[in-house]
């Protein structure tokens, strides 16, 4: 059985500045999570930190493209090796953000096994935002934390999105988006790209359960695949620590039971966690509740990665035990 190898990618490269001089506060988020004995509860291996560049946007400007594109780049391929390297110890990183940027470093170390061992590699993108905006259906772009999607699937500079001459890191027939709003303002191109998604609503209307089993299904035949989840997701109501607050998101029952659905799969490589803020939690509340999500979420490995080997659980690993929870969140 994998035991979950929890790596810290505390960089905050793809966000702007929260305001003049201050730097966004979700590089403090592994370090926050760990406070509330994440490691331990998960009963993972710690697999440490990956230091990303020092934040200086200041002498950005719209024409530039993106902002500090050479500093993510460097790191995302950085982060793909550490990925990569988890990955072949037999592990399940579960990485910390960090922004949504660090979503480029696992592409990479998807697209590189997908280049070795050949097969489809997929991305479910648990995200409040498309973050789909990009040259070709924006004024200018900037921010990485908000153009990710666009990067993985090809579309922007290629300093980002044709590391090793790899572009597109996953194609878009694998990828499924959960959890954005009706109101995106880029669904439209996410349709017309051919990337499937389900809005908060279909979620509600479906379950969550039922939810997580259509993306799996939508992937379809891959070797494996990676998890994204992006903590504005969360309806602000019961998760405001985030740098781009979205009303109308889902609940944290909603958001464990479709985690807990996707990493039962035996074709789950990892996930990564994203963009919550330290700064609007000062005493810590949310930070708590969120390592409770991501224990509840995450018990289908650890709590078979403690059972002998040779120990018939007489359970399946692709249908995990949990009931449909109510949307009354906690």
């Amino acid at each position: 059985m994998r035991r979950i190898a929890v790596l810290d990618a505390p960089s905050n490269l793809g966000l702007r500045p929260p305001s003049p001089g201050v730097s966004p506060g979700c590089a403090k988020a592994p370090g926050a999570l760990r406070d509330h004995a994440l490691v331990a509860r998960l009963k993972a291996v710690d697999a440490g930190c990956l230091t990303a560049p020092r934040y200086d946007p200041e002498d950005w400007r719209p024409e530039d493209g993106v902002c500090q594109a050479e500093e993510i780049a460097d790191y995302t391929e950085r982060l793909a090796g550490r990925i990569a390297a988890v990955i072949d110890r037999g592990e399940l990183p579960l990485v910390l953000g960090g922004d949504c940027s660090i979503v480029l470093g696992a592409a990479l170390a998807m697209r590189r096994r997908r280049e070795q061992r050949g097969g489809r590699h997929g991305l479910v993108f648990i995200d409040g935002h498309s973050d789909f905006r990009h040259a070709g259906n924006a004024e200018y772009v900037g921010a990485a934390a908000g153009e990710d999607l666009a990067l993985v699937t090809g579309r922007g500079q290629g300093g980002l999105t044709n590391i090793d001459g790899m572009r597109p890191y996953f194609r878009e027939e694998d990828v499924v988006v959960l959890g954005i709003r009706d109101t995106d303002e880029y669904r439209m191109d996410l349709k017309a790209a051919g990337v499937v998604y389900r809005t908060v609503p279909q979620i509600r209307a479906e379950g969550p359960r039922r939810s997580a089993a259509w993306a799996y299904e939508e992937l379809g035949r891959v070797e494996g695949f990676w998890l994204h989840v992006d903590i504005d997701v969360l309806d602000p109501a019961a998760m405001p620590a985030v740098d781009a607050p979205d009303p109308g998101g889902i609940a944290f029952v909603e958001l464990e039971q479709m985690i807990a659905d996707l990493v039962a799969r035996p074709t789950c490589l990892g996930l990564e966690v994203t963009v919550f803020d330290p700064d609007y939690d000062p005493d810590g509340r949310y930070a708590a509740q969120i390592v409770d999500t991501l224990v509840g979420g995450l018990r289908p490995i650890w709590q078979h990665s403690q059972q002998p080997l040779d120990t018939d659980l007489h359970t399946d690993p692709a249908e995990p035990d949990h009931a449909e929870p109510d949307h009354a969140g906690r």
